[in-house]
């Protein structure tokens, strides 16, 4: 095997300073596997580091965010970024600093193998399948892979990205105890949660180049909102961890919670590779206020949680909706956090630190251009069964403009919420045309609501990102939010003729629904005049619309509003 870890005799060693283990796309759509070393060296030729799944990507990222914090003990402001950001070569001493601590990272090492405990035991000294940490193949519910129902074994490189994500996106339920964890209990240590990131909606900034990406992630040690401790270290800086948890102890900084040892594990290895594992839990974190130290997330104000820890300000980490695409949570993303000089109120919401920085770059220190584009990625797991089971990986990414961002001209990212207003607001409208035409010919309604608001949403995303990439390079966003209207006004128009045409001969015909007005019939017909009507009012008038119908008389009181009252309607109508 390429990977065969050994060193002529000595003990085993797969040393992830100088062996390939980190899988990469290069700008010109190679990929490959690189060490540490060479990761740094070659950031500038790397798009991205690629990750058997999302999540793994984004666990490595935060690795290598912490190297490049620790190797180059900043930044200390945003000063010493706009040096680097100008300097190709800014990552240049990472090299050293990784052979200065080479023995720990070292995945096989006797004493302190990398983010293991060496000697790591049950009571019954039992070795444990691999499908505890390979988050493709989860426990009885195995994902579309070519490793069912199983993982046998694993190469040394594979197995190091699993360990990393082990700590970061490894599920709860009950463990196994390990000798010398106070926390087992006849054999068993009961849910603790799942790894840190785990409960992340994961945000971070995408560049051209891997480089780019390492800069626009690495916040300065102290901003207005972000907060680093002058001990922050990583975790191989730190004694090794032994079997039980490091009591009370709170995160220093980015440094310590990007390595932080949410497991204790243990590989184990022949000279042929991984062929199992003894996995439980490491150093609890609870989750509450934890936004003045982890960037990589938008936060939550909880009430239930200010009245449980009787607290007067409590934020947790804001998951990901798998249902939903990044875009139409943008203004989460695009969320400001309030200073206490700015107002009294707490938010119910703040902002990712990594998009905060960003918007510091731009607006205060100027070291961004406004048109500079980048990529906001979303990364996160979504889990079930008691928290026992990863049930499905979000990851999207939107390409946007820091102009967004700047905090004294925030005209831009209001047309850009606003046009999310405006697509919900359109596919609601679409989504009422299918409810009206449903109970036209007497059929269920929720089922086509909720199919025509799919398919509705599936249309205007393209669309949406195309102009939203383009709104930072708009001398006027009102103007461009104008064209946007008209988009969505044109493809919402056109899904719902199609709706409209397929709806059978029963809609046409129509049937009496009873209103707050009256009994009313309705049928194709009319349901497409209070569609055209709902449309017209959320996007405006672009092709005349107004003109054959009228506003309401009174709201409609049915499970969808029936809209505007025309003459035509009126002569349809049966009174009471």
């Amino acid at each position: 095997m390429t990977d065969l870890a050994s060193t002529g005799g000595g003990p085993p060693s797969f040393d992830l300073t100088s062996q390939p283990w980190i899988p990469v796309l290069y700008r010109d759509g190679r990929q490959d596997e690189l060490s540490l070393c060479e990761v740094v060296a070659q950031a500038s030729d790397l798009a991205r580091i690629v990750g058997d799944v999302p999540t793994q990507e984004f666990a490595l990222l935060r690795l290598m965010l912490a190297v490049a914090h620790d190797a180059l003990d900043g930044p200390r402001d945003a000063d010493q970024w706009a040096d680097w950001w100008e300097d190709e070569d800014c990552f240049a001493s990472v090299p050293s600093y990784l052979d200065a601590h080479r023995e720990r990272f070292d995945l096989l090492h006797p004493v302190a193998p990398f983010f293991q405990v060496a000697g790591l035991r049950t009571s019954r000294d039992e070795v444990f399948s691999l499908n505890r940490i390979v988050a493709d193949v989860p426990n009885g519910e195995p994902f579309f892979t070519a490793r069912m129902p199983s993982v046998e074994r694993l190469g040394f490189a594979e197995a190091a990205r699993w360990v990393v994500h082990a700590h970061a996106y490894d599920t709860s339920g009950i463990k196994t105890g390990v000798v010398g964890d106070s926390r087992a209990k006849n054999g068993k240590v009961y849910p603790l949660g799942v790894g840190w990131a785990g409960n992340l909606g994961g945000v971070f900034a995408e560049g051209d180049t891997l480089r780019e990406t390492l800069l626009l992630n690495m916040v300065a040690h102290h901003t207005n909102r972000h907060r680093s401790d002058p001990d922050d270290r990583p975790a191989w800086r730190r004694e090794p961890c032994g079997p039980g948890a490091a009591p009370g102890r709170r995160p220093t900084g980015v440094r310590d919670l990007y390595t932080w040892q949410g497991r204790r594990l243990r590989l184990h290895f022949d000279s042929d590779g991984v062929y199992g594992v003894v996995l439980s839990y490491g150093d609890p974190l609870p989750l509450h206020n934890l936004h003045e130290r982890e960037p990589m997330t938008v936060w939550r104000r909880s009430v239930t949680q200010e009245k449980k820890l009787g607290e007067p300000q409590v934020y947790m980490p804001k998951g990901h909706n798998p249902e939903r695409v990044v875009w139409r949570g943008l203004s989460s993303l695009l969320a400001e956090r309030a200073t206490a000089s700015q107002t009294t109120e707490a938010a119910p919401e703040l902002g990712a630190g990594v998009l905060e920085w960003i918007a510091q770059l731009a607006t205060a220190e100027g070291y961004l251009p406004r048109g500079t584009r980048f990529r906001a990625r979303i990364v996160g797991a979504v889990y079930g069964t008691q928290q026992s089971v990863i049930d499905e990986i979000v990851d999207d990414r939107l390409s946007m403009a820091v102009i967004l961002l700047n905090r004294q001209d925030r005209r831009y990212a209001q047309q850009a919420v606003s046009a999310v207003a405006d697509a919900d607001e359109a596919v609601a409208a679409l989504g009422d045309l299918a409810v009206d035409l449903a109970r036209a010919s007497g059929a269920a309604t929720e089922g086509p609501r909720s199919r025509a608001r799919e398919q509705g949403h599936d249309a205007l995303d393209a669309p949406y990102r195309s102009w939203l990439q383009n709104l930072g390079g708009a001398a006027d966003p009102e103007e461009h939010r104008t064209r946007w209207r008209t988009e969505t006004h044109r493809i919402i128009r056109r899904i719902g003729e199609q709706l409209i045409a397929g709806a059978g001969d029963a809609a046409w015909q129509g049937r009496t629904i009873t209103t707050g007005k009256g009994d009313l019939w309705l049928n194709s017909a009319y349901a497409e005049r209070s569609f055209r009507y709902r449309l017209a009012r959320v996007l405006g008038d672009p092709e005349g619309l107004k003109a054959d119908t009228a506003a309401p008389e009174s709201p409609g009181d049915g499970p969808a509003d029936l809209g505007p009252e025309t003459p035509a309607a009126e002569a349809e109508r049966v009174t009471a």
